[in-house]
């Protein structure tokens, strides 16, 4: 394990593979805040359409 570990320290493959990690994880987290945003605000219309429809 210990071996493998250290192959991966020194290939720079492996750091392109971090690296393109770290760019997923960012555009994940974008996506999520932006779809939390988006849901309060779907959710706050159909209130508005369903209390105008009452």
């Amino acid at each position: 394990m210990i071996y493998i570990l250290k192959n991966l320290h020194k290939e720079e493959s492996a750091q392109d593979l971090i690296e393109y990690g770290l760019v997923a994880l960012i555009v994940a987290l974008g996506a999520l805040t932006g779809m939390g945003n988006l849901a309060q605000s779907i959710n706050s219309l159909f209130s508005v359409v369903g209390g105008e429809l009452t």
